[in-house]
């Protein structure tokens, strides 16, 4: 018997589209030991996600085309099945955990009946022996009081317990091989630490086989113990994490592990993939061991611009039939800050903290319960709607999904300018079109690009666009909320350095929401960690991390993703 579970041979998978056909996988070769776990990492669009719904069976054809190649799993060939073979796969030997847990969960139906609808199928177990595998399966991942929450819909549950739910439904049936396909990438750093350990743990448990993909390439060397690095369909790079870490070969490779900010200095700018290599592959010389450390000013340097000033937002909790208020949600708890001109300070915290509620209620998006907002001396908290449609010229918001900000139905170059009509900014349309295509070249999109829509353009595009948006009315202040999160990791680079970039030119101030704190210690001078609803630590981003002292900031810290050696992170130096 191989030592191998699968092994893919020669996979080539293209796709036709209007624009002619695009070759996702060209001629992917590789295997997946049993018991053990491969990282299969690459920027989206690299076609790792194609080659793993290929071996699920799960590529649309049409459009879809897996032109040639053999997927072989304990020596049968996956791609010769019909249908109905794959279906007593699928679910049984392999299983597969998506992405987003709220579109993979089906609303109407308890996570409890979804996790027995797998059982009942594949093991032909009766309701009542169904529900009590469930039950079991739910306490085995780590969801707190499953005999209740197996009632739960998921619309009920936070994102790192519906994930939890979508890990129990993939093992329920003992699979020798799970796919988990971007398993943790929308989850605070902490769940995502307690998913990575817990993917782990089941491995052991069932020696089960794992493909586990991913963008970001520390988050690799935490769980595999082999990776695979795919470029614009090809893999360019595989061996042993420790041994690709230490002396990657590829200017790709190196490039994404370069990236990801560090957390033992903070340099001027991110490295980007573009600086290891062209568009056409071919490699660049570059040394990013001499980019230079940023300097920090002291605050005291700066003027406040805002003063939030015991903020409070609370949420009433209704309940019998007149909707009577039985209690409050304290979403954001009695907070004060100071955001000084031209200065960045970071909010960080995992999900339910407050950050975002306070971003929004600083705006006036969400009214406050209390407290005060000051604004460049003024006392913004009780301006009616016509004082503060003239405020939000100077006060601008980058939401965090890309996707969602963007109208489909209108062109990129109609959202940019649409703030500007409703500023009354401009002259005429042909001068805000000029002034569109200026925002264009600032945000590194090309002009021309004005009459597109936004499906035609990638995440990193999107959130360049929805940038460009913002700074259509030429604002002072800027909240970031959760803006890089979504992001490959070297797209994130980008934007992150763009921000960086358009602050200097512009003298921009900016609050910037995110749960990592690597991303936040990098462009901030000052951060604040929020913790139910309060402000537990602020100080500036280098004593944060140098010196944290309170055991919540401490546990965030820990939870950052240690995969890249330290003395590696952030500095892949070309090979010699």
């Amino acid at each position: 018997m191989s030592d191998s579970i699968v092994q893919v041979k020669d996979l080539w998978v293209e796709f036709k589209t209007d624009e002619g056909t695009v070759q996702a996988v060209k001629g992917a070769t590789y295997d997946i030991p049993r018991g053990k776990t491969v990282g299969l990492v690459g920027e989206s669009g690299s076609g790792k996600s194609v080659s793993s719904l290929a071996m699920m069976g799960l590529i649309p054809q049409p459009p879809g085309i897996i032109k040639q190649g053999e997927i072989l799993f304990e020596g049968e060939d996956l791609l010769k099945k019909t249908e109905s073979e794959m279906r007593k796969v699928r679910g049984n030997d392999i299983s597969m955990i998506f992405q987003e847990p709220m579109t993979s969960l089906n609303p109407v139906f308890t996570v409890g009946d979804q996790i027995g609808e797998t059982l009942r199928l594949h093991q032909k177990l009766n309701k009542k022996e169904a529900d009590e595998k469930a039950l079991d399966l739910l306490d085995k991942v780590g969801i707190p009081n499953p005999s209740q929450r197996i009632k739960s819909y998921p619309h009920e549950m936070s994102g790192g317990q519906r994930q939890r739910v979508m890990i129990a439904m993939a093992i329920a049936c003992e699979p020798k091989l799970l796919i988990a396909d971007e398993p943790t990438t929308a989850l605070d750093v902490t769940i995502q630490k307690q998913i990575l350990e817990l993917l782990a743990k089941l491995q052991e448990d069932f020696n089960m086989s794992m493909l586990f993909i991913t963008h970001d390439l520390a988050l690799i060397g935490d769980i595999a113990d082999d990776v695979i690095v795919m470029y614009k369909g090809d893999i360019v790079e595989r061996g042993k994490c420790s041994k690709i870490f230490q002396n990657a070969n590829h200017p790709y490779t190196r490039g994404l592990i370069a990236c990801r900010p560090p957390l033992e200095h903070i340099p001027q700018r991110l490295p980007m993939v573009s600086d290891f290599m062209d568009e056409s592959g071919k490699e660049k010389s570059f040394d990013n061991s001499k980019v230079q450390d940023r300097i920090i000013r002291p605050l005291g340097d700066s003027e406040i611009l805002m003063e939030m000033k015991d903020i409070k937002k609370h949420f009433p909790i209704r309940g019998g039939i007149f909707g009577t208020v039985k209690d409050h949600v304290k979403a954001v708890d009695g907070v004060s800050l100071n955001v000084y001109k031209g200065r960045t300070l970071g909010l960080v915290g995992e999900s339910g903290c407050g950050k975002t509620t306070l971003g929004r209620t600083v705006l006036r998006l969400i009214e406050p319960t209390e407290g005060q907002i000051i604004y460049d001396g003024e006392d913004i908290t009780n301006y009616d709607k016509t004082q503060m449609r003239e405020m939000r010229k100077k006060m601008q918001i980058i939401f965090q999904d890309p996707y969602a900000s963007l109208n489909p139905r209108m062109t990129v170059g109609s959202s940019i300018m649409e703030p500007m009509v409703i500023h009354n900014l401009g002259g005429s349309r042909s001068e805000r079109q000029d002034m569109a295509a200026d925002l264009m070249k600032r945000v590194d999109l090309e002009p021309f690009h004005l009459n597109r829509y936004p499906h035609e353009f990638s995440g990193g595009q999107r959130q360049r666009i929805c940038i460009a948006r913002a700074l259509a009315v030429k604002p002072d202040f800027i909240i970031c909320d959760e803006s890089v999160s979504a992001l490959d990791v070297s797209v994130q680079a980008q934007v992150l350095n763009l921000l960086l970039d358009l602050q200097d030119e512009f003298n921009l101030t900016y609050i910037f929401i995110s749960h990592d704190l690597a991303v936040v210690k990098f462009i901030s001078d000052e951060l604040a960690v929020m913790n139910g609803g309060k402000v537990v630590e602020l100080a500036d981003s280098r004593s944060i991390y140098e010196n944290p002292q309170e055991d919540y900031t401490k546990k965030l810290l820990e939870a950052i993703p240690k995969g890249i050696p330290k003395e590696l992170a952030g500095l892949a130096e070309r090979k010699q």
